[in-house]
């Protein structure tokens, strides 16, 4: 890769899972970000590959972003409106947000973050959600310098932890 490359800056798209490109960017990017260090190690297997796309574009709540960099895939973010039940009103969850190692520290995941909250003060959202994992410490302080906090209602029950039941 060139020094050009490197310091270009991103160019951030809504994912349109009707593009073979976007799809094949999308499935290229969370099959890297999955294998990674911060992911579970390991890629998606052949049949998670193939019904990635599908799945999400039979979900009206998904957005996503890919951020691109001279047309290479470089980062994307993987949305999905839903409901803050106390101040009845729409909020937009991260569920992925992932910066392919070529192109990490260049900005390319603050520019992805500024397309999220762009997209979720077009919908109306109260706020914005994500998980992260406490180890990842660069991650953590990304969101904690784009104005994102722990949640917590009350101090004295702290902050909220993120749990999964798996049906498999």
């Amino acid at each position: 890769m060139n020094p050009d490359t490197l310091a270009a800056p991103a160019r951030i798209v809504p994912i349109d899972l009707g593009d073979a490109r976007h799809v094949a960017a999308l499935v290229m990017l969370v099959d890297e970000y999955a294998a990674g260090p911060t992911g579970r190690g390991y890629g998606l297997d052949a049949n998670a590959r193939a019904r990635l796309a599908p799945v999400l574009a039979a979900r009206s709540s998904y957005v996503g972003f890919l951020a691109f960099v001279h047309e290479q895939p470089a980062g994307l973010a993987n949305c999905f409106e839903g409901v803050s039940t106390f101040r009845a009103e729409p909020l937009l969850n991260i569920h992925d947000i992932a910066v392919s190692p070529r192109f990490q520290r260049r900005g390319v995941g603050r520019a992805l973050l500024a397309a999220v909250e762009r997209e979720a003060r077009a919908r109306g959202c109260c706020k914005i959600t994500l998980e992260v994992l406490e180890g990842n410490e660069r991650a953590v302080r990304a969101y904690l310098a784009a104005g994102f906090e722990p949640w917590e209602l009350d101090p004295a029950m702290g902050a909220a932890r993120f749990y999964e039941r798996k049906f498999y």
